[in-house]
């Protein structure tokens, strides 16, 4: 018999985040789930009635707003006035293991095949450029990636993105803001190790 994956609540994925600190030395704000409950309703109506074409790359524009259920989570940010980012870390647990793998399989191979997409959400247009990277985490599996989104006003918005997932425990650092490279990779990655242990 296997030995069941130690079972985290929110609150202990909360008190892991509290105790992370940004490049800067900042201890993370951590989120309240309902919070996190809320951003991920409004994100689940938005992507229901966008249209993606490709529609294979549909996995990358809806994995924000995926969480399995009956998951617990918590996350933290970090927003830097001199640079105008935000770095946000959600730690995610679920039961079976499997559930956690299959999603970060899903989102690297849709990485693979999609270098460009483009989102219609109520007349308006967005186009994004995917970049896979090769960041490795502590995790069993990682995925890096770099995406620019060019809003309809024709301003760019950057998301840098690594997840870690190491048995039923998952996490995502994502940096976003219009001056945002490659460059943070190493700094999420270490947020990403941070929870993984």
């Amino acid at each position: 018999m296997t030995a069941r994956p130690k079972a985290y609540t929110d609150e202990d994925l909360a008190t892991i985040i509290e105790g992370l600190k940004d490049r800067q030395g900042r201890a993370l704000t951590v989120i309240p789930a309902a919070q996190i409950n809320q951003g991920m309703i409004v994100a689940k109506q938005a992507i229901k009635s966008a249209v993606i074409t490709p529609s294979a790359c549909a996995a990358l524009a809806t994995s924000n707003a995926q969480v399995p259920d009956g998951a617990t989570y918590a996350a933290g940010q970090s927003v830097s006035a001199a640079d105008h980012t935000a770095t946000v870390i959600t730690a995610i647990s679920v039961e079976d293991p499997a559930q956690l793998a299959g999603q970060a399989k899903q989102s690297a191979d849709a990485l693979a095949q999609c270098s460009t997409f483009t989102m219609e959400i109520s007349d308006q247009t967005v186009t994004t450029q995917v970049r896979q990277l090769s960041e490795v985490t502590r995790g069993d599996r990682s995925v890096g990636s770099l995406i620019i989104q060019t809003l309809p006003t024709g301003q760019k918005q950057t998301t840098l993105t690594v997840t870690g997932v190491k048995g039923n425990l998952g996490a995502t650092a994502v940096k976003t803001g219009a001056t945002v490279t490659t460059d943070s990779a190493a700094e999420l990655v270490e947020l990403v190790n941070s929870v993984l242990g």
